[in-house]
């Protein structure tokens, strides 16, 4: 399968990561295989429509794909929106986030969502480098590499103003669906399961614009924090014959 689009001007130049430790499963290394974008929101769209269709991921202005050593458990995932049924947990996690509104805002920082990100990571992640972005670095984060790139916005209602900004999901709208890049959420509401309801509402969202799938990034059967992929079903893997349903 050829990894350049038809009709591009320019040749990919691909580049391999030196090691790191899996930031997933302990005493694993890291390579990963990653092209950057050009800065030209018409190319650099269709250059991640591409890859990302590939099993590839975007994180600012680099879209990369694991390539490590005796070592292929991070799967590509996506979610065929047509055929998804929601869990019974997860119409309850919708029910619970019904007074919830979804606002779709175009890629561009502002305090308060640099607020809310400060205090997902302080909760979540208070060891992590994130922790420590500063504004400019998390301007950086939404807008660098932007490829039709949209936030998706979840606020308290309320009856005059914005309500509270409570969830933001960084989403790139791709040929054939939408790729979740990133997603941060209020840590003081445990019960809403924010992060669960962020992707149902990219599902919604990709069903009323006809879009096929929703693609998730990288999923590992044995990672904890990332069992919550395997819950949306059914679940597509890419794997060396393709796009198949997991089993």
């Amino acid at each position: 399968m050829s990894l350049i689009p038809t009709g591009l001007n320019r040749l990919l130049q691909f580049y391999l990561s030196g090691p790191a430790p899996c930031p997933y499963l302990p005493d694993r290394v890291e390579h990963k295989l990653f092209t950057r974008l050009a800065g030209d929101k018409t190319t650099d769209s269709a250059i991640n429509a591409t890859l990302t269709r590939a099993g590839f991921r975007r994180s600012h202005d680099i879209v990369y794909r694991p390539a490590c050593h005796d070592c292929a458990a991070c799967l590509p995932v996506r979610v065929p929106v047509r055929a998804f049924a929601p869990s019974r947990v997860q119409r309850r996690i919708a029910a619970r986030n019904a007074d919830l509104r979804l606002e779709v805002a175009s890629a561009e920082a502002t305090a308060e969502q640099y607020e809310l990100f400060l205090s997902y990571q302080r909760a979540r992640h208070p060891d992590s480098d994130m922790a420590q972005m500063t504004r400019a670095d998390f301007d950086h984060m939404l807008q660098e590499g932007e490829a039709n790139t949209s936030l998706y916005h979840l606020r308290a209602t309320t009856d005059g103003g914005p309500g509270e900004l409570l969830g933001v999901m960084l989403a790139d709208r791709i040929t054939d669906g939408l790729s979740a890049v990133y997603s941060f959420f209020s840590p003081d509401s445990p019960r809403r399961s924010l992060g669960v309801q962020l992707i149902l509402s990219l599902i919604s969202c990709a069903a009323r614009e006809d879009l096929p799938y929703v693609y998730l990034g990288y999923w590992i059967r044995s990672a904890r924090k990332m069992a919550y992929k395997g819950q949306f079903k059914p679940l597509q893997v890419l794997g060396t014959q393709g796009w198949e349903s997991e089993d």
